[in-house]
């Protein structure tokens, strides 16, 4: 699983390693590159140190950028990944992942913003979205191209997405499936037990811990319908914590944001076929909500 950023660049010219680092990091320092070549540079898969290291076209060098304070990183949201082709970001809650209206601060325009001040030549696209008061973890990509590669296998190239939310009262039974058609109404999403014509949609859960008050669960999805989990649950009685659409009207909890997140994401990289898993630590107002 990974929990620090890399980079990948792909070497297009011979030349030396610390000359090819400072040509792609421009706003960086040559010290801080002497820094992260002495312990986080990759050549191949291989660490390398050796500022004279020689480059040939085709080889991959990956920087491991854990414990480097970066310069020019995003506000709202953190790059836990990146690479040539996509970025693995964890949004913050209040966050929107896209918006039609230009002056709205999106997963998009923070991307965007970042890609231009690395000097990146490409620009960020929707893969999948989560509301605005869900935090978590997405996959960007970097171009049209592998945007359309994940739409066109989505089930195929994405292996898992997990959740972890807190829900009003005690979850019986203790993990379960819950599934109902879920249509678009004029305000919210409407669920219905029986096929009304709608999608179906099916969340897996699993209590993790419970309390006087509240459950800590984790939840599967086997398909992703807007607003799938917040409906599904209050649909069960349980409604997530602070869920200002879905949840209790009176919600006296004393958490300021959706108490919902998006911990896990396993998917195959849609270009080099490799398996890659991510995943947080539960949001720690989450886990003091439960000591209540």
């Amino acid at each position: 699983m990974f929990h620090v950023k890399q980079v990948e660049y792909r070497v297009k010219t011979q030349g030396e390693l610390f000359n090819f680092l400072l040509e792609q990091m421009p706003d960086t320092s040559r010290t801080k590159v002497k820094e992260l070549l002495a312990h986080n540079v990759c050549v191949d898969g291989r660490k390398v140190s050796q500022y004279n290291f020689p480059l040939m076209p085709g080889m991959v060098v990956t920087i491991e950028k854990a414990g480097y304070k970066e310069r020019l990183k995003p506000r709202d949201l953190d790059i836990i990944y990146e690479d040539n082709h996509l970025l693995v970001i964890n949004k913050h809650e209040g966050l929107l992942s896209y918006s039609k209206k230009p002056g709205d601060n999106t997963v998009i325009t923070v991307l965007n913003r970042y890609l231009s001040i690395t000097h990146q030549k490409c620009t960020a696209h929707i893969v999948h979205r989560l509301d605005r008061d869900t935090s978590g973890l997405m996959v960007v990509a970097k171009t049209k191209q592998v945007s359309q590669l994940f739409e066109a296998d989505w089930k195929g190239l994405v292996s898992d997405r997990a959740y972890v939310a807190v829900a009003w009262g005690k979850m019986e039974p203790s993990e379960g499936t819950i599934r109902s058609w879920l249509t678009d109404g004029q305000y919210c999403v409407l669920s219905s037990p029986t096929d009304n014509g709608g999608k179906l949609a099916v969340t897996n859960y699993r209590v993790v811990k419970t309390s006087r008050r509240y459950s800590l669960m984790e939840l599967r999805l086997d398909t992703g319908r807007r607003n799938q989990i917040r409906v599904h649950l209050r649909e069960e009685k349980h409604p997530v914590v602070h869920d200002p659409m879905y949840g209790y009207k009176n919600d006296v909890s004393p958490i300021n944001r959706l108490a919902l997140h998006a911990f896990r994401l396993g998917f195959k990289h849609p270009v080099t076929g490799k398996q890659l898993t991510f995943e947080t630590p539960y949001p720690s107002s989450f886990m003091k909500l439960m000591e209540l």
